[in-house]
């Protein structure tokens, strides 16, 4: 299916607020709640996360159709790959190891900041390559 390509960068954005704010509060149950937006996003597609919802119900219908559109199936990985990334912080910081909490999170913050500020999705970028991989794995090479 393919999405808006202007709503992953407004969710990015969006992200990249909450992420900060983890970094900011040290706060494990914000992160929770982003791992959540992070696993809708990858079980249920872009559009139905809560960020793409915000985007398609309030924000794409005041713009002019989109231009481009882009596959999400690299969108829906990125998502999975950003809640390992949050889940793994949530751990960190609901057991108190700091450190893992601000790492985990600083990771996400930085893919998210790059969707958002330059259209560079990092997890879209390492999709075909996890694919070019399993293709091979199944084939027996």
């Amino acid at each position: 299916m393919q999405t808006d390509s202007r709503g992953p960068r407004f969710a990015a954005a969006l992200t990249a607020v909450a992420l900060a704010a983890v970094l900011i509060t040290g706060s494990g149950l914000l992160l929770a709640a982003q791992t959540l937006v992070f696993v809708l996003g990858a079980i249920s597609g872009p559009r139905m996360s809560p960020y793409g919802w915000l985007f398609h119900t309030f924000i794409a219908p005041r713009l002019a159709p989109p231009t481009e559109t882009e596959d999400e199936r690299p969108l829906r990985f990125a998502q999975g790959g950003g809640a390992v990334f949050a889940a793994i912080g949530t751990l960190g910081y609901l057991t108190e190891v700091s450190w893992l909490g601000l790492l985990s999170t600083a990771f996400a913050l930085a893919a998210a900041f790059l969707n958002a500020a330059f259209g560079y999705c990092l997890g879209c970028e390492i999709y075909p390559i996890v694919r070019r991989a399993q293709g091979r794995l199944g084939a027996g090479a």
